[in-house]
């Protein structure tokens, strides 16, 4: 892959704090790789050897609950570093990272954590921030299966993913990642068949439009209105 050019960074909340000289020092370490829709960028429990940045595409964040089911807590959209296990004071990886879609991810050695901290203080910074905001994302998400209704829960689901994602389309606002019923049942500890029965309801009432691997919220103040958030 081509040598990127240290300006297509410097908006992305890793960088935004630092000068050009500084972006090409880190770049310079970094190896570009490009993953399919589905493959595991790194897995649960394995050694924490790199850290990543995610260029393009989204991922899936998995993590197996105490019975060994596989749950999805969390996406990651681009701009975003992820598998940063050293900032947890962890060795091995938290949690299981795939591509949602087809996704390029730029990745540094994990021994490169302390001294990029240590000698860029905004990367410090910025790297931190987002991992305490995405740590309260998982927590909202353990609350809601823990605490919401069923429905409720998978409005939300589906409601994040919108909000994360969107993109406007005649039909409605499309989630910009391939996203099935299974996945949303992973994501909300739901069966398959009672995410199924509540999609095909919203489809009825004309809240939503799914065909295969796609879905559109086609009114969104209505699935706000499902997911409680109003109140």
């Amino acid at each position: 892959m081509p040598k990127l050019d240290e300006s297509l960074l410097v908006d992305l909340p890793p960088f935004s704090q630092l000068d050009r000289g500084q972006i090409r020092e880190i770049l310079d370490h970094a190896v570009s790789r490009r993953y399919d829709e589905g493959a595991a960028i790194f897995r649960e429990g394995h050694d924490a050897d790199r850290f990543f940045l995610l260029l393009d595409g989204y991922l899936r964040v998995v993590r197996a609950t105490e019975g060994g089911e596989e749950i999805i807590v969390l996406h990651i959209s681009p701009g975003q570093l992820f598998g940063i296990a050293k900032a947890l004071a962890r060795d091995t990886y938290p949690a299981t990272a795939i591509a949602a879609a087809e996704t390029i991810a730029l990745s540094w050695p994990m021994s490169l954590w302390e001294k990029f901290t240590g000698e860029y203080p905004g990367f410090a910074t910025e790297s931190y921030r987002t991992l305490g905001k995405r740590l309260g994302e998982i927590q909202m998400t353990l609350t809601e299966m823990a605490t919401q209704a069923v429905e409720k829960r998978v409005a939300s689901a589906v409601l994040r993913m919108m909000n994360q994602s969107g993109r406007r389309t005649d039909e409605g606002i499309e989630i910009g990642f391939p996203v099935t019923r299974q996945n949303i049942s992973d994501m909300t500890g739901t069966t398959l068949h009672t995410v199924s029965r509540l999609l095909s309801a919203w489809e009825k009432a004309g809240v939503v439009s799914s065909r295969r691997k796609h879905v559109v919220v086609t009114r969104p103040h209505e699935l706000v209105l499902l997911s409680g958030a109003h109140g």
